[in-house]
């Protein structure tokens, strides 16, 4: 029984390799199947600066405006 176990705690650390296997060098290229969400997002990233550039332009008139 000891020696069963022995063998199998043997067999179960050599197949367990710490080291990840090698990774190819190729860039991984966007699935073209989320080409449109991620045209959609980099969209929506442009015009939040926008929206932002325009919230701040408020924000300044309506404190020149409380101020006089």
């Amino acid at each position: 029984m000891m020696k069963r176990s022995l063998i199998t705690l043997a067999l179960f650390l050599t197949a367990c390799d710490p080291t990840p296997p090698p990774q190819p060098e190729t860039e991984r290229t966007p699935n073209p199947a989320f080409e449109t969400q991620i045209q959609a997002v980099e969209k929506a990233r442009a015009v939040e600066g926008q929206v932002m550039d325009a919230a701040e332009a408020q924000r300044k008139q309506i404190e020149a405006a409380e101020q006089q």
